[in-house]
């Protein structure tokens, strides 16, 4: 690509987004349009790839550190890359503008910290175009090596939304040793970016993040007291955000709001989930790919039952209290699948992280009941009487966990299970199912029953 061409997409791009409201010159455009008709092949300008795997080292040695990306090069829009015949790179003008692609998508998203202090914009050392085989990223050496050697032959054959964009970065530091972080903007590469981060301290063993999305602010050699913030964070954003988790605790203080049975019922949940979370974290829980829909299941199961309870009559008595326990466990265990996708980000503070996150979990279920219980308060008080209200509200948010617990009982039986083969589990679930609705529907004909007083008659 030309400097004229960069410069042309530059400057409509400013004239477009500027506060001025006068028009462009009508030569510009016809510039424009003669450019972008001319390129015979041009990566999409605006399409957003769906996957996108971006690969970073990040190595303090010396006076300098030194950040390592590769990223896909059809993944960097609105930069026109010229292409010849069906496709192929033409790499001796398409060189200046994988210059400005690397600028504009890696460059400006990377920052890194030294000791909490942003080391500011990195210096742009070396840019390399490789071919979809290259397999220099591998390890550190290869990778630097690639990226500082020779580039492709002019008329080498890449096709341009299969080429990888190689960036070398290096800023200065203090010393090392010291502690690092990165954060970068590299998820707006794709709809779903997966980072694979490798961390190579001074004459240590090299540490691996791998997380999809935007991780914010990654301490690559995190001290105890940033392990223990991001995991009270993280546990606390995860109850928050999960509605499974918060229909469970509406289901469970709908009947008892009373201080005294709400805090043994909470602290039977905390206790319960504490156990199953802990023991999933020291990996002696079940490694199958059935595990997790079984529990996702479980625990819409353990949703749904509570809502049926509160329909024919729930009170706070002793049974509430086991139920509580039991489904505990289960939930336990949904919270441990968060906390294995993050817990790398501990280092290795693997008590501290662990430990935190469960505060982190009891810190937003103690803001979840501070507003529902007061809600609930305000709604029996003033909009409905309770025993309606809390039909109502039972009557809800079944139908929303009973549709949860249906598609994910299907992704469960979609897997292979090593006790039993799927079609007995099925019939056993359909069984269990009817058993249970009809179960339900005796009791509470009994429940009715010595209500009205025609038992023992």
């Amino acid at each position: 690509m030309s400097r004229l061409e960069i410069g042309c997409q530059y400057t409509t791009g400013a004239v477009r987004h500027s506060g001025d409201s006068r028009r462009p010159p009508i030569g510009l455009w016809l510039v424009v349009a003669l450019l972008v008709a001319a390129r015979p092949h041009p990566i999409g300008a605006h399409d957003i790839p769906a996957d996108v795997t971006v690969q970073v080292y990040v190595k303090p040695a010396g006076p300098s550190v030194r950040v390592l990306v590769r990223a896909p090069l059809e993944s960097m829009r609105d930069v026109i890359m010229p292409t010849r015949g069906p496709g192929f790179l033409e790499l001796p003008r398409a060189r200046d503008a994988a210059r400005v692609a690397a600028e504009l998508w890696i460059a400006n998203g990377v920052r890194v910290f030294e000791d909490g202090r942003n080391l500011g914009r990195p210096a742009m050392t070396a840019v390399q175009v490789s071919l979809p085989a290259d397999r220099s990223f591998e390890s550190w050496d290869a990778a630097l090596a690639h990226v500082q050697g020779a580039p492709l032959p002019d008329a080498t054959d890449v096709v341009a939304t299969q080429a990888w964009l190689d960036v070398l970065l290096e800023l200065p530091i203090h010393a090392d040793t010291s502690a690092f972080a990165i954060e970068t903007d590299l998820a707006r590469l794709g709809l779903r970016t997966r980072s694979v981060v490798r961390f190579l301290p001074p004459g240590g063993a090299v540490r691996a993040f791998t997380y999809t999305g935007d991780a914010g602010v990654l301490h690559l050699d995190p001290r105890w007291h940033q392990a223990a913030g991001r995991f009270v964070a993280s546990g606390l954003w995860h109850i928050l955000g999960g509605l499974d988790h918060l229909l469970f605790l509406v289901c469970l203080v709908v009947p008892v709001r009373r201080f005294t049975p709400l805090v043994l019922l909470a602290t039977a949940f905390t206790v319960a989930h504490s156990i199953t979370l802990v023991a999933a974290a020291l990996g002696l829980a079940p490694s199958g790919a059935w595990f997790p829909p079984l529990i996702e299941t479980l625990i819409a199961l353990s949703i749904v039952w509570l809502a049926l309870e509160n329909i024919v009559g729930a009170s706070g008595g002793r049974w509430r209290w086991v139920l509580t326990f039991l489904f505990g466990l289960v939930h336990g265990f949904g919270f441990s699948f968060a906390l294995s996708e993050t817990l790398q980000f501990g280092g290795t503070h693997l008590v501290t992280s662990l430990l935190a996150f469960n505060a982190g979990v009891e810190l937003g279920q103690i803001a979840a009941l501070l507003v529902i219980v007061p809600v609930l308060h305000l709604l029996f008080r003033f909009v409905v009487a309770e025993r309606i209200g809390g039909i109502v509200i039972a009557v809800l948010v079944a139908h929303q966990a009973w549709h949860w617990m249906v598609d994910r009982g299907q992704e469960l039986l979609a897997h292979d299970f090593p006790f039993a083969q799927s079609e007995l589990i099925r019939g056993a679930l359909r069984a269990s199912i009817l058993l249970w609705l009809a179960g339900w529907a005796y009791w509470y004909a009994r429940r009715r029953k010595w209500g009205n007083g025609e038992m023992g008659k």
